[in-house]
């Protein structure tokens, strides 16, 4: 997972119980029903109204109990502007809306159809059927950290330079090129394509780049 360059906070739902910078999960249901978390793929830049018209559309469909919790963790970072040290906030993981629903969501038709129907959604982590879900130590570590309570730990790197990737998700979805630097602390990479017979440097965030 990864983070990206300093953004102002979007818009949060009403629903989403933030305050004051500090993150709440509800209390699942009593029903019977075991939950888990996943992580949903979307459109950088559309993660909160992803999880805007989650909560919202849940609460149309009555699927607000299935749709538990819908987090996008958001961090203060120190950065330095014309010489002065200001204190501004950017998403934790870009690129993912993290959400607690049953136990294989996808066995529910109406939850699925949601889901899938919402516009920034690109698919689940996992299977295209079967999503699989994020450990709750996971989550509670990022809300730790999304508190306050704990320091962001540099996330793993899979990728090498000149290891060889396809752009899945962007403008330049589809061209496969060489990796030439990896910023693990943003999250970010940068591959050298060939764009008209030019080696051009095409900076992407992780999740948008495939092994090949």
């Amino acid at each position: 997972m990864t983070e990206e360059i300093v953004e102002q906070t979007e818009s949060l739902a009403p629903e989403e119980p933030e305050v004051q910078g500090e993150f709440q999960l509800r209390e699942p249901p009593q029903d019977g029903i075991k939950r888990r978390w996943y992580a949903l793929h979307a459109h950088s830049g559309q993660e909160a109204n992803v999880r805007n018209m989650l909560l919202q559309g849940s609460e149309q469909h009555g699927l607000r109990d299935l749709v538990t919790n819908v987090l996008v963790p958001i961090e203060e970072v120190s950065e330095v502007r014309s010489g002065e040290k200001k204190t501004a906030k950017r998403k934790s993981f870009p690129g993912y809306v993290f959400v607690q629903l049953p136990e294989h969501p996808e066995k529910y038709a109406e939850l699925w159809h949601l889901i899938k129907e919402t516009p920034g959604v690109t698919g689940f982590i996992g299977s295209r059927t079967a999503p699989v879900p994020v450990e709750d130590e996971e989550i509670l570590a990022i809300v730790e950290v999304a508190r306050g309570e704990r320091a962001r730990p540099v996330p793993k790197v899979s990728f090498q330079p000149g290891e060889r990737v396809k752009i899945i998700d962007g403008p330049f979805a589809n061209f496969l090129g060489n990796i030439d630097e990896i910023n693990p602390e943003r999250g970010t990479m940068k591959v050298l394509v060939e764009i008209f017979e030019r080696l051009t440097s095409i900076e992407v965030e992780f999740w948008q780049v495939e092994q090949v």
